[in-house]
C-alpha cells in the first residue's frame, strides 16, 4: 500500500496548505466562493482519514521496533498499539465528518447568491395600553420609579396586565397608539414589550405593551375594533388635554394600603429598608 507522506516536507507541506485554506476563509466579499472552499474541504477530509489509517498501520507493522525511553519494549509495544487504536479511532470520526460535509456541501450547491440582501418586512406592530394613572393614583409607581428605577416600576404597573383581555379592552376602547409617548414633555423608558411613560408635569404614568397585529383578515370579517382617529401630533393627547374626557378603565387606588405588589418589589424594598 503506497504511503500517504513520503516524508516530513509532505506533512509540512500539507499543513501549510491548510493553515493557507483557513486564511481566506475568515471572510468572503463573494459568497459563491464558499462553495469552492467546502470542495477543498472535502477533498483534504477523505486525504485525511486515508493518512490516518495509513499511520496507524505504521504503528502497527512496525511494533517490533518499539521502546519506551528507558528500553522496555513490552512498553513500547503497549504505546504503539494504543496510539494505532486512537488512529483508527480518529479516522471513523473524520468518516463521520465528511458525511455532514458532504450534506453541506450539496445544500451549498442549491443556494444562488445574490449581490444584494433581502428586505425582510417586519410585522406591524402596536402599542396597547395597559393601565393609565394621574394624581394621587400616579404617585406610587412614580416613587417606585425614582427610587428603584424603570425596570421596578414596570414590573409593579404590569400587574395590571390580563394579556388578551387587556388587548381586547384597549382595542375595544381605542387606547392603541403607533408609537408610546408622543405627547408633549412625555419620557418614555423600554424594558421588554413594555414601555413606560411618564410626564412629570401633567402628572401622570402610563404602561403600554408591544402588540402585533395579527394577518389581515378576510374581507367579510368584522374589525375588531377602530383605532381612535387623532386630532393632532400628540399621541396621549386624550389622556392630558384640558377638557378630556375621563378613562373609565382607571384602578382605583384602595386608600386601605391593600395594592397587589409583586414579590420582586417587596424584596428590594425589605433589602433596601424603603417604605412606600
Amino acid at each position: 500500500m503506497p504511503t500517504f507522506f513520503d516524508s516530513t516536507a509532505d506533512a509540512a507541506e500539507a499543513s501549510e496548505a491548510l493553515r493557507g485554506l483557513a486564511h481566506p476563509s475568515r471572510g468572503f466579499d463573494q459568497p459563491a466562493e464558499m462553495y469552492g472552499v467546502i470542495g477543498d474541504l472535502s477533498s483534504g477530509m477523505r486525504s485525511l482519514r486515508q493518512a490516518l489509517d495509513q499511520i496507524a498501520d505504521v504503528h502497527e507493522r512496525k511494533v517490533a521496533h518499539a521502546f519506551n525511553d528507558a528500553g522496555s519494549h513490552e512498553a513500547g509495544v503497549r504505546d504503539a498499539l494504543a496510539a494505532a487504536e486512537e488512529l483508527r479511532q480518529a479516522a471513523n470520526l473524520v468518516d463521520r465528518a465528511y458525511d455532514r460535509l458532504a450534506e453541506g456541501f450539496i445544500a451549498a450547491g442549491r443556494i444562488a447568491w445574490h449581490p444584494e440582501p433581502a428586505v425582510e418586512e417586519a410585522a406591524p406592530s402596536r402599542w396597547v395600553s395597559v393601565v393609565f394613572l394621574q394624581g394621587e393614583e400616579a404617585d406610587r409607581p412614580l416613587r417606585i420609579l425614582g427610587e428603584l428605577g424603570h425596570v421596578d416600576a414596570v414590573d409593579f404597573l404590569a400587574q395590571w396586565d390580563y394579556g388578551d383581555e387587556t388587548t381586547q379592552a384597549a382595542l375595544e376602547n381605542g387606547y392603541v397608539y403607533d408609537e408610546p409617548g408622543e405627547g408633549t414633555n412625555d419620557r418614555v423608558a423600554l424594558s421588554g414589550d413594555y414601555a413606560l411613560v411618564v410626564n412629570p408635569h401633567v402628572g401622570y404614568v402610563s404602561l403600554l405593551r408591544r402588540y402585533t397585529e395579527p394577518e389581515a383578515e378576510p374581507q367579510d370579517a368584522e374589525p375588531v375594533g377602530t383605532p381612535p382617529v387623532q386630532a393632532g401630533p400628540e399621541l396621549l393627547v386624550s389622556y392630558s388635554s384640558p377638557g378630556a374626557t375621563e378613562r373609565a378603565d382607571v384602578p382605583t387606588a384602595k386608600r386601605d394600603g391593600s395594592w397587589f405588589e409583586p414579590a420582586k418589589i417587596t424584596a428590594v424594598k425589605q433589602a433596601r429598608g424603603l417604605v412606600l
